[in-house]
């Protein structure tokens, strides 16, 4: 394993942020636990106020490494990973830490790996992001890392002459066990292993947005202080995602989903593409309001509301408004 300054092998920490999941988390919990204090020293816990017994059931365990934080009020994932990742940085300020959502859990041998690869030497990364999958083996799409292509010249003509997504994400092939760990500029907070130097110059996650994006602006943030991300296929993770409905079409349930994909997803492409923003949103907005087509007939103006106002919202940089607020903006009227 890496060694520290002391001599000591890199202390990893783990953080998990929950809410109303608590069957998910349990799963998750058990396979952190799985792993010896060699390789995984502490495991935090961000509880979002939840309600489903998720409390009760925290504080009823006893495993020494298990540390558990109930916060008041639902932050949202952005919120709870901006907190979270402070709470485990000011508290025990370790090597490095893992960050995941409650569905989501290291494959066994999966930290044996991530120590393996630093024990090769000094690690050339700040950040490391594992291979994603579903839990019937399929790659995790939301979960694929990519380059940016307003950042490389090959990767932008690459999705403008048709790549689409897939000529800025990574492909099949790097998933493979045998294939090269390879630099990236972003992935997502499912399996993402980030240094304390990370933590120290790239700060921690935007946690006003609630929902979506947090990952994609922090790991931007990462690659503009100047650190390098990397994805190692060796290193595997597990998402046990139930998101969507409609197949590969993203129609979100429930529909409040809607403002924070939008508002925070122009904010993403704001950071990703600086200058040519503004082009860009000409081409994405008329394909958005497309998509309400996909939603029931009652669910298609209350879907035109919420993206209406996340442009908004997202034009001005505005995050303020509260979760109770959208909640109240996305009710359907025969739905409640």
């Amino acid at each position: 394993m890496q060694r520290t300054e002391n001599g000591q092998s890199a202390r990893l920490n783990a953080l998990v942020v929950t809410f109303n999941r608590l069957d998910q988390l349990q799963v998750t919990v058990a396979r952190l636990l799985d792993s010896p204090a060699a390789e995984l020293e502490r495991v935090l816990v961000f509880d979002n106020a939840s309600t489903d017994g998720t409390r009760e059931w925290l504080d009823a365990q006893s495993d020494p490494r298990l540390e558990v934080v109930h916060n008041p009020v639902n932050l949202g994932g952005a919120g709870g990973f901006e907190a979270g990742m402070r709470l485990v940085h000011d508290r025990h300020d370790p090597d490095w830490l893992l960050i995941m959502d409650d569905d989501a859990r290291p494959e066994p041998g999966a930290l044996a790996a991530f120590h393996a690869r630093l024990s090769e030497g000094t690690p050339d990364f700040d950040g490391l992001a594992t291979a994603v999958r579903y839990p019937a083996g399929g790659i995790c799409e939301m979960n694929r890392p990519w380059m940016n292509p307003f950042w490389h010249p090959k990767v932008f003509l690459r999705v403008l002459f048709g790549g689409g997504r897939a000529g800025y994400h990574l492909p099949d092939s790097a998933f493979e066990p045998t294939a090269a760990p390879c630099e990236i500029d972003g992935t997502s907070f499912v399996g993402l292993f980030v240094s304390r130097k990370a933590m120290q110059l790239a700060g921690f996650p935007p946690g006003n947005l609630f929902i979506y994006g947090d990952d994609v602006l922090y790991t931007l943030a990462i690659r503009k202080a100047g650190l390098k991300l990397t994805f190692d296929p060796t290193v595997r993770y597990e998402h046990d995602f139930r998101t969507f409905s409609g197949g590969t079409l993203r129609v979100y349930k429930p529909l409040w989903k809607v403002y924070y994909n939008y508002r925070n997803g122009l904010l993403m492409y704001h950071e990703a593409s600086g200058p040519l923003f503004w082009p860009l949103i000409c081409l994405l907005i008329p394909k958005w309001f497309r998509l309400g087509r996909h939603y029931t007939e009652a669910q298609r103006p209350v879907f035109r509301r919420l993206l209406k106002l996340a442009i908004r919202d997202a034009l001005l940089r505005d995050t303020h408004r509260s979760h109770a607020e959208i909640q109240a903006l996305a009710r359907v009227p025969g739905e409640d």
